[in-house]
């Protein structure tokens, strides 16, 4: 049955819908000719087949190849697997030293990073890197799975619909989705209107339309422990009978959105793809007109004459044509010149290829690859300029999506008692921390440093020659090589910790004082072996006194 709750969702849905109606056209255009076989915008059934091949408008896979590079480098830039890209670190300073609370925060980062991995983050990840790089926008749902602790889900962006708070974040999601009933009776069973109930037992495979819509609750009541007393309200609605299926909660926003660029006055962010756009749509063309004058080149039109009696001609390799000349040798049939030049067109392409590939960031990635004999501080000069291009983006994925999706994390797996008892001094400051990133990409924003080190060094080597070593007694050599490690990536566990390093000097300072005493002990030796005569020599003397052996004049 019909609910009014549920019409002022289906309703504030539909003006959701119309308000992106121009982004879904881009979008459209974007689908049609990088990525076809993913129809994502358009309502047509026939066109929203499953696994209908829809490349009529793609001529060149220039777009598609550079799309998923782009979705690959951002992957390995930000969210690499084989690395701990965050960690949590205390926000006070007092207890950034503190041991306890080091072990403890250690702790938390190990078991959060192997949950996330444990489930399937690393490929829904992708995804969204994917749909940034084509629409601009993307989303990640970040639920809890009962024995499993994390699922996530890459929402798709026909499905994601969002709007801002007064603070532009993202804290209102309509999700709308398709599943057959079998699937929705596994989620809600009895909650389902009962069409779908019928359906799940007659026609399992049937799908129904549901919107998913999270938002904050506006009369939450913070004495409750259900979820009348989050601070967020979650609704399921089924668009096909009007009702709402199930109410809930979340203490923290289950969804993850990230914008790749995004202009003032609008809520859906820019892509790359939305930039070249008219590039690509060109290069499509000009490819369809290349490959009709490559043909026409090739396989060039037939002239000949009216009254000719040729039978149809025959172009296969060998193929004899009688009557193909006249009494004087001839030919009756001949090629149509059309004068044009292939190479213009594949020049002209060539230059669309470039811009598409700068676009989606290959001509930055491909530098080390075209150049791989440089120097250290050439390799370092190259991070700080990818750095300083690729900053911006890869600043709003952590502030806006990674950083959401950690506070979530981090809820779902504090409240099933996943993490460490937390020590009483963190405790007492309210147990705050905040989010710290070690990815490749925050490394080479900070890689500047590193050219600044290689830099100094070079140019003081000179000096060095003149007036001694001694210059280089203003540096922390210790400091400055353990910096230069963390932002070339070197791999912690190859280095020593400060208790390590402090152990070492101990030793060290015990090895030289040993060698030292050892090559001491000759000398006294020698020493006390000349007293010894010396002493003797006087015993032996008359009167029996040994003489001053230190005593002056005479």
């Amino acid at each position: 049955m019909a609910s009014r709750k549920a019409t002022e969702l289906l309703e504030l849905h539909a003006r959701m819908k119309t308000q992106r109606q121009h982004f879904e056209r881009v979008w459209q255009d974007i689908e049609d000719r990088i990525n076809p076989t993913d129809v994502q915008f358009n309502n047509d059934r026939e066109q929203l087949q499953k696994g209908r091949q829809r490349t009529e408008k793609v001529f060149d896979a220039t777009p598609g190849l550079a799309l998923d590079r782009f979705k690959a480098a951002i992957h390995s830039l930000v969210t690499p697997r084989n690395q701990m890209w965050s960690k949590l670190k205390a926000v006070d300073n007092d207890l950034a030293e503190d041991p306890e609370v080091n072990t403890y925060l250690e702790e938390v980062n190990r078991r959060l990073f192997a949950a996330r991995y444990a489930a399937n983050f690393d490929s829904e990840v992708q995804g969204c890197y994917h749909a940034g790089g084509k629409f601009g926008s993307y989303g990640m749902f970040v639920g809890e799975r009962p024995g499993r602790a994390l699922f996530y889900r890459a929402v798709p962006m026909k499905q994601l619909f969002f709007a801002e708070n007064e603070y532009g974040e993202i804290d209102l999601v309509h999700r709308e989705f398709s599943w057959t009933a079998r699937q929705a009776a596994q989620k809600w069973g009895d909650k389902l209107p009962e069409v779908v109930r019928d359906a799940s037992t007659r026609r399992p495979d049937q799908e129904f339309k549901f919107l998913h819509c999270v938002k904050p609750r506006s009369d939450a009541d913070e004495s409750r422990r259900d979820y009348r007393g989050m601070a967020f309200v979650s609704y399921y609605v089924c668009i096909d009978t009007n009702e709402i299926i199930d109410e809930g909660g979340f203490r923290v926003f289950p969804y993850a959105v990230g914008r790749y660029d995004l202009n003032p006055g609008e809520v859906y962010g820019r892509s790359p793809c939305m930039t070249i756009l008219p590039d690509v749509k060109m290069l499509n063309e000009m490819n369809r007109t290349t490959i009709q004058a490559a043909q026409l080149t090739l396989l060039p039109p037939l002239l000949a004459h009216r009254d000719g009696i040729l039978d149809a001609l025959r172009l296969t390799p060998g193929a004899i044509n009688y009557g193909g000349v006249d009494d004087q040798g001839r030919q009756l049939v001949q090629p149509l010149n059309v004068g044009g030049d292939v190479r213009i067109g594949l020049e002209m392409m060539d230059q669309k290829r470039a811009i598409i590939n700068d676009a989606l960031l290959q001509t930055l990635f491909q530098i080390l690859v075209d150049k791989p004999n440089i120097t250290a501080t050439e390799a370092m000069l190259r991070a700080q300029e990818k750095g300083q291009l690729i900053g911006p983006t890869g600043s709003r994925i952590e502030s806006e999506f990674l950083t959401k999706m950690q506070e979530r994390e981090l809820d779902i797996m504090s409240a099933a008692g996943q993490f460490p008892d937390m020590p009483e001094v963190l405790r007492e400051r309210g147990g705050i921390t905040e989010i710290e990133y070690d990815s490749p990409l925050s490394r080479a924003r900070e890689a500047e440093g590193g050219v600044a080190i290689l830099r100094t060094f070079e140019q003081l080597a000179p000096v060095a020659q003149v007036s001694g070593p001694g210059v280089f007694k203003r540096f922390n050599m210790d400091k400055v090589a353990k910096e230069l490690a963390r932002l070339n990536g070197m791999p912690s566990k190859v280095l020593y910790t400060d208790e390590e390093m402090e152990e070492l000097d101990e030793q060290e300072a015990q090895s030289n004082q040993m060698s030292q005493m050892l090559q001491a002990a000759p000398i006294a030796a020698s020493a006390a072996k000349d007293m010894a005569q010396a002493q003797a020599l006087a015993g032996a003397a008359p009167g029996g006194v040994a003489p001053d052996i230190f005593a002056t004049g005479g």
